[in-house]
């Protein structure tokens, strides 16, 4: 009598006003839910799908974690986006964990009731963000993914009696979707109770991860975190750590498995002298042997990377797939692996080409000049920033630059070149008619001596022959200036389009 007396009277408030009515139907509703917990559990059976997104908040930052196990348990849609809650709310650990049990619950059972329909719970903190705000009547359509299935918009949810149930089905996994940063530090007592669930009910709760980000971490953590994601899941990977070679060899075999990768940065890894003979070989056959398996790379980024010097040709060898970005900066190469990189198939389509901080001062220009004629037709950014790239090498690499029809953005800071090869660069690159971003080196005439020191008055010449040379092109805004980094502060100046003054410059 109590629940049926609980139901009329909300029930009768909804229909009375409407259910985009103002927020006091919404008020009415929460009230009723925190004055009665056993009555408003109860009354979850026949309440109106509508009725759940602007309540369940309620439920949420009220910390009322039974009705929230309960609400999760009875959930009629197929996804319930609960990052978004999490994010504006910042809950404590017993309201996730009260949502997880809810879960856990349904999942302990043998057969799915028919009334339930989550398939997917996201702990994304971006993702499906106007949900709740759509169901409390402040926004007019909902994500189809969270849309009740077939339903009238105000129909109660009928009871399912056991009599009627029919054929027992087995559990179909429930997915959790997030996003994973390991790293060392306070263990995150969330993660650290969802990963406890996963293991519990290992096949029928599956955790997803699109990206993937591992800083300092033990790899023996790492490991066993991993054994419980679904790895196909995993599209963006950032192994951001200081790893030695071997390290990243024990890891290698999990990556193997990522076949949904599309995006995957490699940092920080490097070689040490004490390896024994032959070990340094097996370690990089057993990652490039990886890249067999990831048929959906789009974007490859290494950084301070030590072994690729002679071994450039076999990492790119095993890509299967034209990438769409490939970035390698501060690490050493040689002569024949920039010939490589010229000639591999995998670049004949890329997008972004980074080779900042790549020494190149003492290697010919036909291998960038190739490289940058056979990306020519798609290429939309390129930065050769600190290459050390050299008048003559400047000089070689115009006709290629003028083939870029694409191209968006060019960077060439800190390459010594001179006032007469700048302005043939500005000569080349203001034709193209989608470039809108270049930022160039101040020339060598800029400076007063070999450690750096800026000549303020010389650049400032310089500069105003440079910005009218732009302003008769009819491209007057597009160029910033940087000079290399000050001998004594290790700041730069810039101009943007007026002086931006390292602090060794400016005045007391």
């Amino acid at each position: 009598a109590g629940r049926r007396h609980f139901q009329d009277s909300l029930l009768s408030r909804f229909f009375r006003m409407g259910i985009w009515a103002p927020p006091r139907l919404l008020e009415l509703a929460g009230q009723s839910l925190l004055r009665s917990e056993a009555l408003a559990i109860a009354a979850l059976e026949e309440l109106p799908i509508e009725l759940f997104p602007p309540l369940f908040p309620v439920a949420f930052t009220g910390r009322h974690g039974e009705i929230l196990k309960a609400m999760v348990q009875a959930w009629p849609f197929p996804c319930l986006p609960l990052g978004v809650l999490m994010k504006e709310h910042q809950p404590r650990l017993e309201t996730f964990q009260a949502a997880l049990d809810g879960l856990d619950v349904l999942l302990a059972q043998e057969v799915r009731p028919r009334r339930w329909k989550l398939q997917v719970l996201d702990l994304h903190r971006k993702a499906h963000q106007d949900f709740w705000t759509v169901w409390s009547g402040t926004r007019a359509s909902v994500c189809s993914v969270l849309e009740p299935e077939a339903a009238p918009p105000m129909r109660k949810r009928r009871r399912v009696e056991d009599s009627k149930a029919g054929p027992k089905q087995p559990w179909a996994p429930v997915e959790v979707l997030i996003d994973l940063c390991l790293k060392e530090g306070t263990p995150d007592r969330s993660l650290a109770y969802l990963l406890k669930k996963v293991k519990q009910r290992r096949g029928s709760l599956q955790l997803c991860c699109q990206k993937l980000k591992i800083f300092a971490m033990p790899m023996h953590n790492i490991r066993k975190i991993l054994k419980m994601v679904q790895l196909d899941s995993v599209q963006d990977l950032e192994v951001n750590c200081t790893w030695k070679l071997a390290t990243l060899g024990r890891f290698a075999p999990h990556l193997g498995r990522m076949g949904s990768l599309r995006r995957l940065l490699l940092s920080h890894v490097h070689v040490t002298p004490q390896a024994p003979p032959g070990k340094e070989e097996y370690c990089v056959s057993q990652l490039t042997a990886q890249f067999l398996s990831l048929q959906h790379l789009q974007e490859l980024y290494l950084d301070s990377i030590s072994f690729l010097e002679g071994r450039l040709d076999q990492v790119l060898r095993c890509l299967k797939m034209p990438l769409e970005t490939l970035s390698i900066t501060n690490c050493l190469i040689s002569e024949s692996d920039l010939m490589h990189l010229s000639q591999c198939p995998s670049v004949s389509q890329l997008k972004d080409l980074g080779l900042s901080g790549v020494n190149l001062t003492s290697m010919s220009s036909g291998p960038l000049q190739v490289l940058i004629e056979r990306a020519s037709v798609t290429l939309q950014d390129l930065d050769l920033d600190e290459c050390g790239i050299m008048d003559s090498q400047s000089s070689a690499l115009l006709p290629a630059l003028s083939r870029c029809s694409q191209l968006t953005t060019f960077s060439f800071c800190g390459n010594p070149i001179s006032m007469a090869v700048l302005e043939s660069l500005l000569h080349c690159t203001v034709g193209l008619s989608k470039l809108s971003h270049m930022l160039y080196p101040a020339p060598l005439e800029s400076y007063e001596d070999v450690r750096g020191t800026l000549h303020l008055g010389r650049l400032a010449q310089l500069h105003a022959r440079l910005k009218q040379m732009l302003q008769e092109s009819g491209q007057p805004s597009m160029v910033w200036f940087s000079a290399n980094p000050c001998p004594h502060c290790g700041d730069r100046t810039f101009y943007d389009p007026e002086p931006i003054l390292c602090p060794c410059y400016m005045p007391a």
